[in-house]
């Protein structure tokens, strides 16, 4: 994002700025980034990581890395390539030693390796001639307040840094904050409806040269779309099976299935009315700027039925920064007052309790604000509305089992806040939605690694821990090793009620009859008042210890 019209960037200063985000959040601080560079008279470019020549490096003056942590200390997708890069140990210590740099680092204190990324980062660039500008931001998503509460001071302290040498010129002062930065994009409406095949043709095809992908994913047919709890359990949790026959998807024990989830019909109505939108206008799209990107998976031309159903996350919690342009497109003196003052550092706490506590959305938002929705420009959609992120989910069996079948165990999300309305996770309750009986129904979804990994050598022994749906790849694992043989197996399982929540367990039955299984279970709803105690926690530890040595015994 650049100047407007008429706005030169100072032309001494070019700041880059890349990021590597897992659920968005990095790459809306890195936008966030852009914007305030705008307001400053700064030349920027905002990129993903390995969307990044990063040979290019050497040649940048001034960088700042926004990196998440993902998982236990890894680093987020879209920047893996470069962190293999970074740490190859070929590379000279002053590779960069013409860089200035700063690390912004998202986390979560409650895990052991917080911001893990960012610090590795951080010391890295620094063993390869880079020069701090400043210590590296954790920012932390258990604070009160967000990652926000760490970002604001220390993009202060960024940017006195960064203009140290740059001041503004005396002629030129801060775009105030009420003053809306060019879109990203045009969005054009076309006076003809095109023919519906070749809207089609961009999201349906799959890649010839390889497996599904993001960018094409298979549109696998849903088989079965089974409820696997008892009917008087408080949480749905579903068993469904896709065909992927000819799909080219391949998978093991440990990978995950990645699923691209769609808007509600009515919610998609609702929103076309909030903002006077005709769900069956068709439109392109063309960046402002040279080398900026249309959304990939975007087709052109789109209707706006599409892209609200399938591309913009209508359903999702907004950030700080949709108040923000939400405030600059507000023509509406009360509305517009309430977002600035929602979208300042100083109305922080408000917006925590109006938005991120229970849990309100961008939909919801729009409603309650409905001057400023029904003055939305079209061509803003994109910059307002993040687009809908795809959901992974555990593979739960194996093609030696089940062949050119693909099964995952969906947790239907659905809880209450202070709102009227129960929240509702976005990709469960569609899933849960989809009826096979009622008709074909295809789901678009591809495969990738996941984090967690079998033994390579079959004989090796293992033991599992799944509590409830966490039980979900250990199935995979266990279906696997049975059909190669291996019958060292143990898993240890636990949920509320043996005749509630209990899933597979006519599988695991049979498996133990067969000697490929050693399964332990524990029941919490069917215990004693406060859990395990007294003379059941003792039988329960004795159980535990026996089965323990008793394996061991037998591998040694």
């Amino acid at each position: 994002m650049q100047g407007s019209p008429g706005r030169t960037p100072m032309p001494n200063t070019r700041l880059l700025v890349l990021f590597g985000s897992q659920t968005g959040t990095a790459q809306d601080v890195s936008e966030r980034l852009s914007r305030e560079a705008w307001r400053r008279e700064l030349g920027c470019r905002v990129q993903a990581l390995d969307s990044y020549p990063v040979v290019n490096l050497i040649n940048e003056p001034l960088v700042i890395f926004v990196c998440a942590t993902t998982g236990q200390g890894e680093p987020p997708d879209n920047m893996k390539n470069f962190w293999r890069f970074i740490f190859r140990r070929n590379l000279p210590s002053t590779s960069l030693c013409q860089m200035d740099f700063a690390v912004l680092g998202l986390g979560d204190s409650s895990y052991a390796k917080f911001n893990f990324v960012a610090k590795k980062l951080h010391r890295r660039l620094l063993q390869l001639g880079g020069s701090a500008l400043l210590p590296v931001c954790l920012g932390d998503d258990q604070h009160e307040l967000g990652p926000d509460a760490t970002i604001d001071p220390w993009l202060h302290d960024l940017w006195e840094k960064v203009l140290g040498p740059h001041p503004l010129p005396l002629d030129l002062s801060l775009t105030p904050p009420g003053v809306p930065w060019p879109s990203k994009f045009t969005l054009k409406f076309l006076q003809e409806v095109p023919s519906t095949c070749s809207e089609e043709l961009c999201v349906t095809g799959t890649d010839p040269q390889g497996p599904p992908s993001e960018l094409q994913p298979f549109l696998a047919p849903m088989v079965t779309n089974q409820r696997v709890t008892g009917p008087s359990h408080f949480q749905d949790v579903r068993l469904i099976e896709f065909d992927i026959t000819g799909s080219g998807v391949s998978f093991v024990a440990g990978d995950v299935v990645l699923i691209q989830p769609e808007n509600t019909a009515s919610h998609v109505q609702q929103f076309c009315q909030a903002l006077g939108l005709d769900p069956d206008q068709h439109f392109t799209l063309q960046p402002r700027e040279p080398g900026v990107p249309c959304p990939a998976r975007l087709p052109q031309p789109c209707s706006i039925q599409r892209l609200v159903s399938q591309y913009l996350d209508i359903a999702s919690v907004p950030r700080r920064s949709f108040f923000e342009l939400l405030a600059c497109l507000s023509c509406h003196e009360l509305e517009r007052e309430k977002l600035l003052e929602l979208s300042s550092a100083q109305g922080q706490e408000d917006l925590c309790e109006y938005c991120t506590r229970p849990r309100r959305t961008v939909l919801e938002v729009l409603c309650d604000f409905p001057h400023t929705a029904g003055a939305i420009p079209p061509d803003r959609l994109l910059d307002l509305i993040p687009l809908i992120r795809p959901r992974a989910f555990s593979i739960a069996s194996s093609l030696l089992a089940h062949p050119s079948r693909l099964q995952i165990l969906v947790a239907v999300v659905q809880y209450q806040t202070r709102l009227k309305e129960p929240r509702r996770g976005l990709c469960s309750n569609w899933l849960a939605s989809l009826d096979p009986g009622q008709g074909p129904v295809r789901v678009p979804l591809w495969v990738r690694s996941g984090g967690l990994t079998f033994p390579k050598t079959p004989d090796t022994p293992v033991i599992m821990v799944g509590p409830g749906t966490g039980v979900a790849p250990f199935r995979a694992a266990i279906q696997e090793r049975v059909a190669q043989g291996e019958t060292g197996n143990v898993l240890f399982f636990g949920c509320r009620q043996r005749d509630q929540d209990f899933y597979w367990e006519a599988e695991w039955t049979e498996l133990q009859t067969r000697g490929c299984l050693t399964l332990v279970t524990a029941f919490s709803r069917e215990q004693e008042e406060g859990g395990l105690s007294g003379p059941a926690a003792a039988a329960y530890l004795a159980r535990l210890q026996r089965t323990l040595r008793f394996q061991t015994e037998t591998w040694a």
